[in-house]
Parts: structure tokens; sequence; C-alpha cells
């Protein structure tokens, strides 16, 4: 974790709330005035009154839309003309996609390969060309650069330029509205964009907020930039946080975040697993796992207690299905509530319903079942039954196995 040592100290930023303000008046009606919602169940984790800020329900699935259009509307005519280029991970390339729709103008977004389909097909379903490029956002920026040099395309960058730092603050702008008491905003940090552009209002209409940026441990560059006082890239990212996965600072957002964001933290891969299945089944809401970090951070939270109402912003709702299937089978499993067991039983007929039966006794759910009769670990007279069952908590789960045990099977867990 990194803690900002030069409040009261910090440089005059390259966006000001001047230019925030600006933003929004540009964006109108392009965008959703995102609602703000309590929650109960995250309020009770934190100790104090914790709000979402539900970005996830923006255009487009994420906030970017807001910074993209806020960039492209300021393009001239012959700018216009000679179209745009991005790289993203996703949620940049349906903003800019959008944003480009919206203005008449041509878009090429190169991707990752290994992006999420949905993201992939919302980008071309908003009329963008796409291409896919690399293995993590930095190579896929290196080919936009490329091209937009090649072609003469201006290039929308996913973080680093003012107007696209302007354009996320208007999120800033409406969480002090929203929650005019708020005392500590929690917001994920990749590029940074979105951070520095909250940070800029909240610095210069709440200088008293706390600020604080969450990183995907597995993909955060800010820590050590911040620690050595530059942006260095980070050699290797492997995190499901691809919205986040940034590999190096911005030089517009880099030195924002630096002089106006109190603390930087990072949370693990499992937190931010564990985050996504809080929010879909407490706060019903649908949330990829980079837009899930914020609440990652207050779940796992070590430092102390945090001062409320405290605002957790949720950046973006892109979620791959696969990947929210094993979040939830994942989550399931860890909470006690999904068991995988292999139950050897002899080959006769009403082995199974027997097996079946005894399960059923312990209010167990059968979801599926699978039968192997040929391995190193069975009798040529035993099949081995594999049970994928629901269960209600991990005590639950011990006492459906010690059942089976206690009835002869012989059980593999």
């Amino acid at each position: 974790m990194w803690r900002n040592n030069l409040l009261g100290m910090a440089k005059v930023p390259t966006v000001s709330i001047d230019d925030v303000h600006a933003a929004r008046e540009l964006l109108g009606e392009v965008i959703s005035h995102t609602p703000m919602e309590f929650s109960g169940a995250l309020s009770a984790r934190v100790g104090a009154q914790t709000y979402l800020k539900c970005e996830n329900l923006q255009r487009a699935g994420s906030f970017k839309i807001r910074g993209a259009y806020t960039r492209m509307s300021r393009l001239t005519p012959e700018e216009r003309e000679r179209g745009v280029v991005a790289a993203s991970a996703g949620n940049h390339a349906q903003g800019v996609a959008l944003a480009a729709q919206l203005l008449g103008i041509r878009s090429k977004v190169y991707m990752p390969v290994g992006a999420p389909m949905p993201k992939l097909a919302a980008t071309r379903g908003y009329g963008a060309e796409v291409e896919q490029v690399g293995t993590i956002l930095d190579e896929s920026l290196v080919a936009a650069e490329e091209y937009a040099e090649r072609t003469g395309a201006i290039l929308i960058h996913p973080f680093d330029h003012a107007d696209i730092v302007a354009g996320q603050g208007t999120c800033g702008l409406e969480i002090l509205e929203q929650c005019p008491d708020v005392k500590t905003i929690v917001v994920g940090l990749g590029g940074g964009g979105l951070l520095a552009g909250i940070a800029v209002v909240v610095r210069a209409l709440r200088p008293d907020v706390h600020i604080i940026g969450v990183q995907a441990e597995q993909a955060a560059a800010y820590p050590h930039s911040l620690a050595v006082g530059k942006p260095v890239a980070v050699e290797r990212m492997t995190t499901m946080a691809d919205g986040i996965a940034v590999g190096l600072p911005g030089e517009v957002t880099f030195p924002l975040v630096r002089d106006l964001v109190d603390e930087v933290v990072t949370v693990s891969e499992e937190s931010l697993s564990d985050a996504t299945l809080f929010l879909l089944e407490r706060a019903k809401q649908v949330v990829e796992p980079a837009g899930a970090a914020t609440v990652a951070h207050l779940m796992s939270r070590e430092a102390g207690p945090l001062a409320g109402p405290v605002v957790a912003v949720l950046s973006g709702g892109n979620i791959d299905p696969l990947l929210l299937m094993r979040i939830i089978r994942h989550g399931m499993a860890g909470a006690g509530r999904f068991l995988q067991v292999a139950v050897v039983a002899p080959d006769a007929p009403g082995a199974l319903s027997g097996l079946l039966a005894e399960v059923a006794a312990t209010r167990a759910n059968v979801l599926d079942v699978g039968h192997l009769r040929t391995g190193t670990n069975i009798r040529v007279d035993q099949v081995e039954i594999d049970l994928v069952l629901e269960t209600h908590n991990r005590q639950h789960q011990q006492d459906v196995l010690d059942r089976l045990r206690e009835k002869g099977y012989e059980v593999r867990a």
C-alpha cells in the first residue's frame, strides 16, 4: 500500500475543476446519471454507511463513455474526417465505439488477444472495426499508436489525455451531489483516468474527503511507481480484472494520482472473485472484477476503519458470462455451498438410488451425477459415482461426508 505524504504541496494539476464542468456541459444527455445505491450488507462489513456508485449501469456498461465522448467531441472537422483509433481490453473500446457512432466518426479499436467475447461483440456492434493484437493492453496500445502514425487517425488514449480525465471527472461531480456528506471515496485504478478525474473534483470541492485507489495486485504498476516517484512499467500481469490491467501509469494521470490521492492499495484475485459474487448476491449488481475492485478492498481491508459515509465506485459491468459462471462456482465452493465428491459403490442394481437416498437424507441438492467404471483405484465390481452437490455451508458439507462414510461408502472429496 502507498500513502500520500504530499497533500498540501501538490503541483498545479493538468486538469482543473473548470475542465470537468465544461466536460459535463459537453456530455449533456449523452451519458446516464447513474444511481447510487446504499448497501446494508457492505455497510455492516465496513462499519460505516457505504454506498455504491453504479457506473456498471452507464451506457456501454462502464464510465468510459464519459471520457471518450468528451475527447472526441472536441476534434476538429478535419480530425473527425481522419477517423479515430483506440486500444482497449474492452470498456474503453465500447466507449470509443459508441461515442464515434454518436458523432458520426469512423473508428478502429485494437484489443488484446483473449479479450472477453462479449466486449468484442459489443464493440463491433457499435460500428467499430476491431483487430486483436498482443496479449495485454500495452501491446495493443503500441499497435494503435503505429496505426495512428501510419494513417493520420486520431488516437483516443484510454486514460492519458486531459480531456479523458476531465470527462471521467464528471462521475466525481455526481458522487458529491448524490452523497454530499461523503467522507471516503474508493475508486478502481488501472491507468488512472477515473481516479485522477474524481480526485480533481474532490480536492477542489471537498478537500477533506479521503480518496483511495485500488489496483489488482497482479497488475499493480502504481504502488512501485509512486514509491520511486515516476511511472515504472510492470514486467508481467496476470489478473481476471482486465479492465484495470494497465502496465504503465500515464504522464497525465500519474502526477494527478500522486498529488491528489491519499492511498493506493492492492487486492488479490481471491478478493476480486469474492467481491464480484458478493455484489451479485447481496447488491443485485452484475459487475466485472475490475469494477468490483473497490468492494474487494472494503471487504478485505485490514488498515483500520474508514470514515463514513463511504462511496465505492463500481466502474464497469461488462463481464464475460463464462467468467461469471466460474466465479459463482468458485465462490460457492469457497463458502461451502458447492461440493464435488467421488463415492465408490458396488456396481450393482440399486446402488445409485441407494446413494442418492443417503444424500437426500442430508438435504443436499444433487446438481450432477457421473459414473466411472474403469480406473486404477476401483475394482472390477465397483463403480465410482461423481456427485456435484449444492450444500448450505462448510458444516453441511462435513455432515454429508460423515453420513456417507458412516454408511460404509468410500468417499473422496
